[in-house]
C-alpha cells in the first residue's frame, strides 16, 4: 500500500503538540523542515485523514495520550514526535 505523505508548514498552533485535550481533530500531513520526519509516526498509524482526539498529557510537558481511527486506537507520543504532526481542528 503506498501512503501519499503531505509535507507542509504550520505555525505552533495547528500541530498536535499544541492541540487541546478532549476535542476532535485531523491530521493533515506532516513537517519535515530538517528531512527528519519520523517514520515512526506513520508507523503507528498517524496518517493524513486520521481523526484523533487527545485524552490526556502527563505532567510536565509529558507524553499525550492520543485516540485515533475508527478502531480507537490509543498510543502515547512524546511531544518531540507531536510537533510534527500539522492537524486542524473537527467543529
Amino acid at each position: 500500500m503506498r501512503i501519499k505523505i503531505l509535507v507542509l508548514k504550520g505555525d505552533k498552533s495547528n500541530k498536535l503538540c499544541c492541540f487541546p485535550r478532549n476535542k476532535s481533530g485531523k491530521i493533515l500531513g506532516y513537517e519535515n523542515d530538517d528531512l527528519r520526519m519520523p517514520n515512526k509516526i506513520i508507523e503507528m498509524g498517524l496518517l493524513p485523514e486520521t481523526v484523533f482526539k487527545i485524552l490526556y498529557q502527563a505532567p510536565f510537558k509529558g507524553p499525550l495520550y492520543i485516540e485515533f481511527g475508527d478502531e480507537k486506537s490509543r498510543i502515547a507520543l512524546r511531544e518531540e514526535e507531536a510537533q510534527f504532526i500539522i492537524v486542524e481542528t473537527l467543529s
